[in-house]
């Protein structure tokens, strides 16, 4: 878990931008964790996370994106939708996770001098 953003203006953006950037591996991985969740839950959780608060509508937009892709399905429960993770939400975090040192290893390469 990340503890705090960084203090650095610079830094502090380009943290806040890599987050927004990886927010669907964030919503699989947190769907993959809990189960289920709704909307909000998410927003709070990256904000617990992270420190990095999202709107509500780039966050529903995602995830009707993610949706749509077939990643996550929502289920209307009551008057909230909630999601969960689909089979094919987790076989694309699976292969996330297997290249998760690749990753690394290019944010490290972007950033050498």
């Amino acid at each position: 878990m990340i503890d705090k953003r960084p203090e650095n203006t610079v830094a502090s953006g380009l943290y806040e931008r890599l987050v927004k950037s990886f927010m669907d591996v964030i919503v699989l991985k947190e769907l993959e964790n809990r189960n289920t969740l709704y909307g909000y839950d998410v927003i709070a959780s990256i904000y617990k996370r992270f420190h990095i608060l999202v709107s509500s509508g780039t966050m529903y937009s995602l995830l009707y994106s993610m949706e749509r892709d077939g990643l996550i399905e929502g289920i209307i429960e009551g008057r909230k939708r909630v999601y969960r993770l689909t089979e094919k939400g987790k076989e694309a975090l699976e292969n996330i996770s297997e290249s998760s040192d690749k990753i690394v290893l290019l944010i490290k390469s972007i950033l050498e001098k």
